[in-house]
C-alpha cells in the first residue's frame, strides 16, 4: 500500500503541480517534496530485502531408508497462516513495513530524476524566461455619482473625457500595471507601464506640443536603472512628486481627491531623474518638460506674409524634486517643489493678424513662469491615519486678467479602521479641503477657465454676478476676483475581502463666488456629490 501510494504521488500527482503554477513558491514547494521523497526512497533502499516464499530443497548424498519414523521427522512444517487483511478504518492500517524490490527502487529513482528536470526547467523559466520578472496587477473601480448642481445620476467606468473635474477625475477606471524586472536582487533595472483612461485634472491630462488632448490610455511608462545601493536612475512618463494623496482608487481613504490634487499640485512629466536614499532621507530629482505635455510645448507668435503661423517652442525645462525624512515608523514628513515655464494659449484674430496670449488674451507674453511648492505629513500607526499637506503656487500671466496668478491651500485627512459585527472590517474617513485662488480673477496651475474667466462646473473663477454686471457696461470683468474654494468629504469603507473595497462617499462643496453652474441655468455657490464605488483590485 504504501508502495503504490509514493508510485502515484511521484508519476501522477506531481507533473499536475508543477505545470499549475509556474510561480517561485511554487516551484519552492515542489522542489521540497522531491526532496522528502528521494529521501524516503533512500531509507526504503536500506532496508533488508524480503525473504523468499519459498526455500529450495537441500538434495542429499544419500538416501536414508524410510520408515514411519523418519516419515514423521521429515514431514514439511504446516504453514503460517496468513495475516488477516487490517480494516481501511483500523489504527494499524498503513502500518505495515513497506517491501521493496530492486526494480521498484529503480523506477522510482527514475520517476524522481524526470521531475528534478522539469522543476530544473521551471526554475531557468522563472529566472530567465520571457515571463521572468514579469508582475500585472491592477484594479477595475465601477463609481456611480450624484451631482446635485447638474442633476446628473450615472455610472463612471472607462469613460474619456477631454475635459475634468472634481466629480470624474481619476476613478471609474480600469487601471493596469504592468511590470518587468530585468535579473533579480536590489541591483536589476526594470520598466514600468501604467494604462488607465484620459481623464481628470489629474496626471492623465497628457497634450501634445499645440495643448491637444486625444483618447490617450497611457499613464505612466518608467524605467529604472540602479547605479548603486543608494542611487537609481529614471527616465520616461512619470506623476508629480507634490502631495500626500496617490492616484489608485484602491490605495486611497475617499473615493473622490482632494482639490489640492486636482487643482493645485502639478501634473505628469516627460524627463529623467534620479532617486537617492541614505539613512532615514529619501531625495527625488527630476529634468523634463513642463507638465502634462508628452514633447515640447509651442505658441504661435504671428503670421508670415502668405498667412501662415509662425510659432516659437518652450525651451526652458522643468526642475522639480521632493525629499522625505522618516521620523519614525509611523511618521514621514516631506515636502517638494517646482520650478520652470509653462506655455500660455493664444489666438490670433483672422482681420488683423494680432496674436494674443492668455485666457483672456490680455497676457503680454505666451510664456510665463511657474513656481511650486508643497510639504506634506503622513501618520500611519495601526488602524489610524492622519494627513496634512499646504500648497503654495504663482505662474506669471497666467490669470484671468493677464496678471500673476497665485494659489495657495491646505487638506486635512483623518480615517479610521474598526470592525462591526455582522459587517466586519471598515473605516471611515473625514477629509477638509481649502484652496484661494481669487488673485486677477484666478487661474494658473490646474485651475482651466473659459474666455469669461470661469470654470462653473468645478466652481473656480469669477462669479457670474460681477461679470455681468462688467459686461452691462461694456467691460470684461477684469476687475473682478477670482474664488476661494472649500469642501469637506465624509466617506465610509468597506472590506469584505482582501480583493473587494466598497466606498460610499458624501461630499459637500463651496465657494465665496455663485460659481457652480446649475442644470437650469443660474449659479450657486455650492454643490453637493453622493457616490459608491466598487473597487476589485488584482
Amino acid at each position: 500500500m504504501r508502495k503504490k501510494l509514493i508510485c502515484l504521488l511521484v508519476a501522477g500527482c506531481l507533473p499536475g503541480i508543477a505545470l499549475a503554477d509556474t510561480t517561485t513558491g511554487q516551484i519552492r514547494a515542489l522542489q521540497a517534496q522531491l526532496d522528502a521523497l528521494q529521501k524516503e526512497v533512500r531509507r526504503l533502499q536500506t532496508q533488508p530485502p524480503a525473504k523468499s516464499a519459498t526455500t529450495p530443497a537441500t538434495t542429499p548424498a544419500t538416501t536414508p531408508a524410510t520408515t514411519p519414523a523418519t516419515k514423521l521427522a521429515t514431514k514439511p512444517a504446516a504453514a503460517e497462516p496468513a495475516a488477516a487483511p487490517v480494516d481501511a478504518s483500523s489504527s494499524a492500517y498503513g502500518k505495515a513495513q513497506a517491501t521493496l524490490t530492486n526494480d521498484d527502487v529503480t523506477a522510482m529513482k527514475q520517476q524522481l530524476a524526470i521531475q528534478q528536470l522539469k522543476v530544473n526547467s521551471l526554475e531557468d523559466a522563472a529566472n530567465t524566461g520571457p515571463i521572468a520578472g514579469l508582475s500585472v496587477t491592477g484594479y477595475i473601480d465601477p463609481t456611480y455619482v450624484y451631482n446635485r448642481a447638474q442633476g446628473s445620476s450615472s455610472f463612471l467606468f472607462a469613460n474619456h473625457e477631454s475635459t475634468g473635474g472634481y466629480f470624474n477625475s481619476t476613478f471609474g477606471d480600469l487601471y493596469l500595471d504592468i511590470k518587468k524586472t530585468f535579473g533579480v536582487g536590489p541591483m536589476a533595472p526594470s520598466a514600468e507601464i501604467t494604462l488607465m483612461p484620459n481623464r481628470g485634472n489629474g496626471i492623465t491630462l497628457l497634450q501634445n506640443e499645440h495643448g491637444q488632448i486625444g483618447n490617450n490610455i497611457l499613464n505612466t511608462a518608467v524605467v529604472s536603472v540602479p547605479l548603486s545601493a543608494t542611487t537609481t536612475f529614471v527616465a520616461g512618463l512619470m506623476s508629480s512628486f507634490g502631495g500626500y494623496e496617490v492616484q489608485q482608487s484602491n490605495q486611497m481613504l475617499t473615493l473622490t481627491h482632494n482639490l489640492l490634487y486636482d487643482f493645485s499640485d502639478p501634473g505628469s512629466y516627460i524627463g529623467l531623474g534620479a532617486n537617492y536614499s541614505k539613512g532615514n532621507w529619501a531625495w527625488k530629482f527630476l529634468l523634463g518638460n513642463e507638465q502634462y505635455r508628452t514633447n515640447g510645448a509651442i505658441t504661435q507668435t504671428g503670421t508670415n506674409a502668405l498667412g501662415d503661423p509662425i510659432t516659437t517652442s518652450n525651451k526652458v525645462p522643468t526642475f522639480t524634486a521632493r525629499a522625505d525624512y522618516t521620523w519614525s515608523s509611523a511618521l514621514d514628513i516631506g515636502a517638494s517643489f517646482n520650478i520652470g515655464r509653462q506655455t500660455l494659449p493664444s489666438a490670433i484674430n483672422p482681420t488683423t493678424g494680432a496674436v494674443s496670449y492668455g485666457v483672456s488674451g490680455q497676457a503680454p507674453s505666451g510664456f510665463g513662469t511657474f513656481f511650486f511648492s508643497e510639504a506634506d505629513l503622513t501618520y500611519l500607526l495601526a488602524d489610524v491615519q492622519y494627513n496634512v499637506e499646504l500648497d503654495y503656487g504663482q505662474q506669471q500671466n497666467a490669470a484671468f486678467n493677464g496678471g500673476q496668478a497665485q494659489w495657495y491651500g491646505v487638506s486635512l485627512l483623518a480615517h479610521r479602521k474598526f470592525s462591526l459585527p455582522g459587517v466586519g472590517r471598515m473605516g471611515a474617513t473625514l477629509r477638509y479641503d481649502f484652496l484661494a485662488d481669487s488673485k486677477n480673477g484666478g487661474g494658473g496651475g490646474g485651475v482651466a477657465l473659459n474666455g469669461q474667466g470661469r470654470d462653473p462646473y468645478n466652481g473656480f473663477g469669477i462669479g457670474a454676478g460681477c461679470f455681468a454686471n462688467a459686461q452691462a457696461s461694456g467691460g470684461l470683468g477684469l476687475q473682478c476676483k477670482g474664488s476661494n474654494r472649500q469642501d469637506v468629504a465624509l466617506d465610509l469603507l468597506f472590506f469584505p475581502t482582501g480583493q473587494i473595497t466598497v466606498k460610499v462617499e458624501y461630499r459637500h462643496d463651496w465657494a465665496n463666488n455663485k460659481v457652480f453652474l446649475r442644470n437650469d441655468g443660474s449659479y450657486s455657490s455650492s454643490n453637493d456629490l453622493l457616490a459608491t464605488q466598487f473597487i476589485y483590485s488584482f
